[in-house]
């Protein structure tokens, strides 16, 4: 018992204080939105840090339907960290748009939960469960301005599609279990070993497909641009990051783990989904209008791109592909710590064009969104051209040279779409008068932009990658 509470007290920590801060807040008539909002900003922190302060703990629990390593304790510290990061950007659109509740922060709580139970998943029915709980506090996430008829609709479209990829991942879960006997991942790695039937190989690809709609991979994109649209900005931003580092976190789990030994066989679909996602997301985000629509296929090809090293199957494409996700976390909260910061007289910066010279009425915040795009693109020496180093030079040890050609080639294609954004607040004359940032956002999006230079995250990730991320890595093999 004492084990299981050390193993787990971060999952409990949330567990536990989401389900009082709920009690707290609906106790009074008095609105208690702020004050539980910062008591969930420090919750999250602390359990973004509470493994390294317990030393780490490793093992299974829950008679093995959870297993806690490294790889899971590096994972928890990105999502807490970004979830923190999103309830904190949220305050000032909130107010201002009178949808301030104390309900989204318990959201983002229960959502967080589920995320680290995906991602310290050892079962099949764990890994259901956590995917559920993250799901459905997402679903009303995206639905959350119940007055606003795009919110609905996103929401509704969520929720829907977030069915069929349950429905896939039972079928998938259901497919595996009739031919193993079993739902552990262990157990299913000894069968895999053994030889592997088709019916485990159609169960691993219905469960990759059920996967791939977490993080917006094509062909089971359809629902992000929608959702990302419709949903509150705030909202939006959450999405981008902690929900899609831990799907990708998942994948990588299922993928080099219970089926470790049939590389050949998942190699196929991952290829498939990446080559799919980097084209149809650079593309598709070229006749984008709206800001967010545009991030909504930046994210699908992003998503793409971190797929690519996970392809190799080897401990250097899941070292990659977490150094690659850390950095896109870090540089799409830092995106939309600026856009929240461009309010104009009749509410929020939709279009791209009402970013039109942003230059000449805020040039500190065109410096910083500008950098934010050329580090997306990847330009050295900005931290997302090694990002785009390190997952891509896995692949090319591994002999997917040509992989590495396609991603390039879709990388130029994305620059296009990001050099618009960069035109239109620089060349253009200014159309719209904006709105004074709080301080909280101006913070964020200059916290991330030092982030983004690699004189000052470079040596991190050159020292600890031997460390931590290499621990995490190797931790799943």
């Amino acid at each position: 018992m004492l084990q299981t509470i050390s193993l787990f007290a971060p999952q409990l920590l949330l567990a536990v204080t989401a389900s009082l801060l709920l009690g707290f807040g609906v106790s009074k008539d008095k609105d208690r939105s702020i004050i539980v909002r910062y008591i969930a900003v420090g919750l999250l922190i602390l359990f973004a840090f509470i493994g390294l302060l317990l030393g780490q703990p490793t093992g299974e629990a829950f008679k093995g339907a959870l297993r806690v390593d490294n790889y899971s304790h590096y994972v928890n510290m990105f999502m807490g960290l970004s979830a923190a990061a999103a309830l904190m950007f949220s305050k000032s659109y909130f107010q201002t748009e009178k949808l301030d509740r104390y309900e989204y922060s318990v959201l983002v709580l229960y959502a967080v939960l589920g995320m680290s139970i995906m991602v310290s998943a050892n079962s099949l029915l764990s890994l259901y469960i956590g995917i559920e709980l993250q799901s459905l506090a997402l679903y009303v996430m995206a639905a959350f301005n119940r007055d606003s008829l795009r919110a609905s609709e996103a929401g509704l479209k969520y929720f829907v599609l977030g069915a069929i990829s349950s429905g896939l991942l039972l079928y998938g879960s259901s497919l595996i279990y009739g031919f193993t006997g079993s739902l552990e991942f262990d157990r299913i790695a000894q069968v895999v070993s053994e030889g592997a039937t088709p019916g485990i190989i159609a169960g691993m690809v219905f469960l990759l497909c059920g996967l791939a709609f977490k993080i917006s991979a094509v062909p089971f994109h359809m629902w992000t641009p929608d959702v990302y649209e419709g949903s509150p900005t705030p909202v939006t931003g959450f999405f981008s990051a902690a929900p899609k580092f831990a799907a990708m976190a998942l994948i990588a789990r299922l993928v080099v783990g219970p089926f470790g030994d049939i590389v050949t066989q998942w190699q196929q679909v991952i290829i498939v989904l990446a080559v799919l996602s980097m084209f149809v997301g650079a593309i598709g985000a070229l006749a984008q209008t709206n800001v967010k629509r545009l991030m909504a296929y930046s994210s699908i090809a992003n998503m793409g791109y971190a797929l690519v090293p996970l392809a190799a199957g080897t401990v250097a494409g899941v070292k990659g592909m977490l150094i690659f996700m850390s950095i896109y976390v870090i540089t799409v909260i830092g995106i939309f710590a600026c856009i929240l910061q461009m309010r104009i007289r009749n509410g929020m910066v939709e279009q791209i064009s009402d970013l039109s010279g942003l230059s000449k009425s805020n040039k500190s915040l065109a410096i910083i969104l500008s950098l934010f795009m050329f580090s997306l693109m990847g330009i050295p020496p900005l931290l997302g051209f090694f990002g785009k180093w390190f997952a891509f030079a896995p692949a090319v040890e591994a002999n997917l040279t040509w992989l590495v050609v396609l991603a390039l080639i879709a990388s130029v294609i994305g620059a296009f779409y990001y050099l618009r954004l960069v035109k239109t607040m620089w060349f253009e004359q200014p159309e719209n008068e904006f709105v004074q940032a709080p301080k909280t956002l101006r913070g964020l999006s200059a916290i991330s932009v030092l982030l983004v230079f690699p004189l000052l995250i470079l040596p991190f990730i050159a020292v600890r990658s031997q460390g931590i991320i290499a621990l995490a890595a190797e931790s799943l093999f």
